[in-house]
């Protein structure tokens, strides 16, 4: 039994990459101008592959994205919110 379990905990740690580590983002989504807005941000955020968490603001005009790094990264998210006709970009490198 103990070898079995063993097995499997090794199994279990080898099928998850070590480097992988949450990270998060902060867009800048400028363009959101209704209630609804946010609602249809977060959807097209929550949709991406990696994704833990995904908070919109719609009085800021942003969204904190939490997501693992080793599945997707900030220009998936980026992708994400302009497909969805919210583009974004990440917090502090707007253009001005």
């Amino acid at each position: 039994m103990k070898i079995l379990l063993s097995v499997a905990a090794a199994l279990l740690l080898l099928g998850s990459p070590a480097w992988a580590a949450p990270k998060t983002v902060t867009l800048t989504v400028s363009n959101m101008t209704c209630a609804t807005c946010p609602i249809t941000v977060k959807q097209a955020l929550n949709k991406v592959e990696g994704v833990s968490k995904a908070a919109v603001d719609f009085d800021k005009k942003q969204a904190v994205v939490t997501f693992d790094d080793a599945k997707t990264n900030a220009a998936a998210l980026i992708k994400a919110t302009t497909d969805a006709g919210y583009p974004s970009t990440v917090k502090g490198t707007e253009k001005r």
